[in-house]
């Protein structure tokens, strides 16, 4: 095995080399830039470009190479201009459909965590009921003993379920232009504490709902009452809640 004997003009102009090579770096980089910094990023943004600068390269090697230099690089930066407003769409879009779960779980799970505390070992909570870890009741018993893995497990579930019942509460145009994970999350949370068709229902949706952001969020601190009296953790909860929900918020 031996280089091609024009593999300097191979790696100045070809459009098939320079495709495969962007497309792969797309590919890699972001888990470069994951590993080290542990940010996460929309993968299917990256695995689409990656794709589409590969399949240019393989495209490219079915057209002849010109002999000017100037020409095939302007081919190459044409491609590379259809791929950047291919990013640009694609990231329009993603803004335009709202937060996805697991842009929301990333914010919501350890926020909620941190609310409820966790206990691997089976108890009864205030009014008797069988609670577990981050204050799940189903099918808990005397006795049960479940591990952090388990247990976070658990609520990422449970926090997705709550999730997608709330959203049965909002408007489209809610889910798409008025959450981001971290409103998205606050909401949740509220409702993860004091239930889905209370949140649902209440003024603190139908203000989001009707474009007043700030609104919704205030009224999210009106749940703050256990018994019909004001309990001083949920009102902390509530404020942290709302600033939760008010970030981005001019």
């Amino acid at each position: 095995m031996k280089l091609v004997e024009n593999w300097k003009r191979v790696v100045s102009i070809s459009l098939s080399f320079w495709m495969q090579v962007i497309g792969l770096l797309i590919l890699i980089i972001p888990e470069a830039w994951y590993a080290i910094t542990g940010r996460d990023y929309d993968p299917r943004l990256a695995w689409t470009l990656g794709v589409f600068f590969l399949l240019a390269g393989i495209l490219g090697r079915v057209f002849q190479q010109g002999d000017s230099k100037w020409r095939e690089w302007l081919r190459i930066i044409a491609v590379a201009i259809i791929g950047l407003a291919l990013a640009f769409v694609l990231t329009s879009y993603a803004h335009a459909r709202g937060p996805t779960e697991r842009e929301t779980l990333q914010v919501a799970v350890p926020h909620i965590a941190k609310e409820e505390g966790k206990r691997n070992v089976a108890y009864r909570d205030i009014v008797g009921v069988w609670t577990i870890c981050y204050g799940s009741t189903r099918g808990v018993y005397a006795g049960l003993i479940m591990s952090d893995e388990l247990c976070l497990d658990l609520l990422r579930n449970e926090v997705a379920e709550y999730r997608h019942g709330l959203h049965r509460y909002f408007t489209p145009v809610t889910i798409s232009t008025r959450l981001t994970p971290e409103r998205d999350a606050a909401y949740t949370s509220t409702a993860f504490n004091c239930g889905i068709g209370a949140i649902g229902k209440s003024t603190a949706v139908r203000r989001l709902n009707a474009g007043n952001i700030a609104g919704g969020c205030e009224a999210l601190t009106w749940w703050n009452k256990a018994g019909g009296r004001v309990i001083r953790g949920l009102v902390n909860r509530r404020a942290r809640e709302k600033a939760l929900c008010m970030q981005g918020l001019r």
